[in-house]
């Protein structure tokens, strides 16, 4: 598969951009277990032109991040160019344009998905990003407002014209939110479509190595997209990938590798955020990491009681007894 320049395995799994989920320290752990393409989390064209420190916090990464994409969003053309301007700065890979999002604090912005209710203004953001930049630039978005309002191959074709290098297609509509089932026929109905060329990739509801391989199989996407089957789950990316190519199904990762690979991350978000802050926002991924293991819940009020790193590393990499802490 080819966006632009970038050349990638045939077949890619990519972490899909996720706020408060995809910074660095996950992105690394994603990347190292085999996700082929990283996101950063959303981030507001208007915080980027402001010089919001947040916002150029969330661009940094890692040399090891390659491939590296930037998503940013925003309902204004003049605020949408000069982030996509400031985006490229970073040196990034990829510039991703997030056209998606059905959170109602974005749409009332005429951000996200919103646009799928005014196409002339996705075109003219979407022109404004391509023009100013020599990256190559990708969206991801949804199938339509509604149900009654599905335009997703118009959609592809008025963005394939404008210099969109590859789409992302999470299978709802806005209506939907993340409830109901993703409806993936509309990937085969899309890479069916006359004179569409560039690369198609599918997300929503892809959770298991099969399901992967189904929607390979039955819609010929491109590529696919891993979000939140992912969080507390990086290892989702190797055992895909080796049964996409093997038909293979890897063993769940043992104890202790759960608890090497959580500490890893922690390690990471003190490195990537400082000690404070680092810690902080690790504490949403424990429940995650410790899901199914017996006394799981024990451990992880234990690690939210400290508030740095070396009691909770230690407690993690002690957390080994299989007689007592065994998988459920």
């Amino acid at each position: 598969m080819q966006i632009g320049s970038i050349k990638l395995p045939d077949q890619p799994v990519i972490l899909a951009p996720m706020e408060d989920v995809s910074d660095s320290p996950f992105r690394q752990i994603c990347k190292r277990l085999g996700a082929d393409v990283v996101y950063t989390e959303f981030i507001s064209s208007e915080a980027i032109i402001r010089d919001s420190d947040k916002s150029m916090h969330k661009m940094r990464f890692e040399e090891m991040e390659r491939p590296f994409g930037i998503q940013i969003f925003g309902g204004r053309e003049e605020a949408m160019e000069g982030a996509a301007q400031i985006a490229e700065a970073n040196n990034p890979d990829l510039i991703d344009i997030n056209f998606g999002c059905p959170v109602y604090k974005i749409v009332k912005k005429n951000a996200g998905s919103a646009c799928l209710r005014d196409l002339g203004l996705m075109a003219r953001m979407t022109e404004k990003v391509v023009d100013v930049t020599k990256l190559p630039v990708t969206v991801k978005t949804r199938l339509g407002w509604d149900h009654d309002s599905i335009r997703i191959q118009e959609v592809a074709l008025m963005l394939q014209r404008i210099g969109v290098k590859a789409l992302t297609v999470h299978c709802r509509t806005r209506a939907q939110g993340y409830k109901g089932c993703a409806r993936w026929e509309y990937l085969k109905l899309l890479k069916n479509t006359p004179g569409l060329e560039i690369p198609v990739i599918g997300n929503g509801d892809i959770t298991t190595p099969e399901e992967a391989k189904h929607v390979f199989d039955s819609t010929g996407v491109d590529g696919i997209m891993i979000g939140r089957a992912a969080i507390g789950n990086p290892w989702i990316f190797r055992q895909m990938k080796v049964y996409l190519e093997t038909g293979e199904k890897l063993p769940e990762p043992t104890l202790q590798e759960r608890m090497e690979i959580c500490a890893d991350q922690l390690r990471a978000s003190v490195a990537h955020h400082g000690e404070k802050y680092g810690v902080i926002t690790m504490k949403k991924h424990y429940g995650n990491y410790l899901k199914g293991i017996r006394n799981g819940k024990k451990l992880r009020l234990e690690l939210m009681e400290h508030d740095t790193p070396e009691p909770i590393i230690e407690a993690l990499l002690n957390f080994d007894d299989q007689d007592v802490y065994a998988l459920s």
